[in-house]
């Protein structure tokens, strides 16, 4: 299976006690028990003083009760990250060398899953001090609805433990959930990280508008985790650059260029930079929305360093750290609620099901390559934003319709002897399936992105991995099964039958 049983040594992983947290009365309320992933040893201290639990975490219990330990430390630790970012221009030249990331600390959220852990693997391969936070509840959504990874994805202790033995270099593991802010602080204090980077949420539209549980669960975890996240920065990092993960999704689809983050208006005569109008169209994009908002008032109000990105739609499975070994192999979800659509069509196509288009097919949203997400993690790592500001950069590099998604595959496919399809299929969602959309995404490159656009090679690469693990697929969650106008208050689960 997936999982790992072994029990990991203890320098690799603090297990830090589990609360009832948004994930634990959510996934309860739908039937659903969550797994407590910490060692025995959290449950043994449950119910032990507070001293007792933070010793038995490694961690000080003087560090608990501090109000705030990390004020003490903030000149030095201001110090430190001016010293990493002395350069005023980009230079992008020594970005791969082994030691580019020397002095940085990545706190990796959501470190287990799909951009997470390309990014974690990406970053300590160049010398980056990283750490996962992670509680797994991605796996326990395979769990509950009957899903899985077309690839055959390790636990994330044998995962961080073969890292270790083909790289040489050790990637820090924090089991447990960030709406659980006593798990959240501890974690903080015991790694002391220079940057945050926040991909642990719920990140799927499908799940959010699947029925009232799921939606009240993603705005809940989402917007509690990362308010959570605020406040450790505030109290045990103050110096912590955090890089949020957004979504372009935000923006909606609007009838006006899409600018990067804010734009300038004028009206009745006067001038404003403001952020740019959101318009979410799921529980999950809204959630997003909701975590900008917040981010935006706790960085002015509490001179934080942040980076909002807006990511576009994420593609490919292979980096050059997870092709390093078998078993380092990235998570590849092919089905309707999980997977994205140019990873999807690859895995219709590799299976002979044809490509499912939903609607007219002319909805265009910006994409980027899976190494062109860790490029950006690692970009916004080494430019922090000045303490009071949040820097906005839409992460994407080419943007296509639906239909053009779709015709890329099926050129790809029929030079590896495939014979790939498209059907329509009736659109599950609420949403404009032909419409303007000109995005700005110019920011990152600025800084030295060099884009890994959408070439042939690509498409065959991603098609020739997913042919490799075809066999894995059940093709009963292929199609959508999640309708936006059918968002039920009764707990739906979709599952195989």
């Amino acid at each position: 299976g997936t999982s790992d049983r072994r029990t990991p040594r203890a320098s690799q992983t603090h297990s830090i006690r589990y609360e009832m947290s948004a994930f634990t009365v959510a996934t309860s309320a739908i039937g659903v028990t969550a797994k407590v992933t910490s060692k025995v040893a959290a449950k043994k201290t449950a119910a032990a003083p507070l001293s007792a639990r933070a010793a038995v975490s490694g961690v000080s219990a003087k560090a608990f009760a501090a109000r705030s330990h990390a004020k003490i430390a903030s000149k030095a630790a201001a110090a430190r990250v001016a010293t990493v970012f002395a350069a005023d221009e980009p230079d992008r030249s020594n970005a791969d060398a082994p030691d580019a990331g020397k002095g940085q600390k990545i706190m990796i959220l959501g470190g287990d899953g799909y951009c997470g852990w390309a990014t974690a693997l990406h970053l300590s391969n160049r010398g980056y001090e990283v750490a996962v936070v992670d509680n797994m509840c991605r796996r326990t959504f395979d769990d509950q609805l009957g899903f899985n990874s077309l690839t055959p994805i390790k636990g994330i202790h044998e995962r961080v433990r073969v890292w270790e033995e083909v790289s040489g270099k050790r990637i820090q593991l924090y089991v447990g959930d960030i709406c659980d802010y006593e798990f959240l602080s501890a974690a903080f204090q015991a790694f002391e990280p220079t940057a945050c980077v926040h991909f642990g949420e719920q990140r799927s539209a499908p799940y959010s508008m699947m029925d009232r549980s799921r939606a009240v669960f993603t705005q809940t975890n989402n917007v509690m985790g990362t308010i959570n996240v605020c406040y450790a920065i505030k109290e045990f990092a103050p110096e912590c650059h955090l890089i949020k993960l957004g979504t372009m999704g935000e923006y909606g689809t609007p009838n006006i260029d899409i600018e990067e983050g804010y734009i300038t208006i004028e009206h009745n005569g006067r001038t404003d930079t403001l952020p740019y109008p959101k318009q979410g169209n799921s529980f999950y994009h809204l959630s997003k929305c909701h975590d900008s908002a917040n981010m935006l008032m706790c960085t002015k109000t509490w001179k934080m360093r942040t980076t909002d990105l807006n990511q576009g739609v994420v593609y490919g499975v292979a980096t050059p750290e997870t092709m390093m070994d078998d078993r380092l192999v990235n998570r590849l979800d092919y089905d309707a609620v999980f997977g994205t659509a140019l990873n999807r069509f690859a895995i219709q196509a590799a299976v002979g099901h044809p490509m499912t288009v939903y609607g007219k097919g002319g909805q265009t949203r910006g994409f980027l390559n899976i190494t062109d997400t860790c490029k950006c993690i690692q970009i916004a790592c080494d430019n922090p934003a000045p303490p009071g500001e949040m820097k906005i950069y839409n992460q994407f590099t080419e943007q296509f319709s639906v239909n053009e998604l779709a015709a890329l595959i099926t050129e790809a496919g029929q030079k590896l002897g495939l014979d790939p399809q498209v059907i329509n299929v009736p659109n599950p969602r609420t949403e404009m399936e032909e419409h303007y959309y000109n995005a700005k995404h110019s920011k990152l490159q600025d800084l030295g992105l060099e884009p890994n656009l959408m070439k042939e090679s690509i498409l065959e690469s991603l098609l020739t991995t997913v042919v490799k693990y075809k066999d894995n697929v059940d093709q009963r969650l292929i199609l959508p099964g999640v309708n936006w106008t059918e968002s039920a208050s009764v707990g739906k689960t979709i599952a195989k039958v």
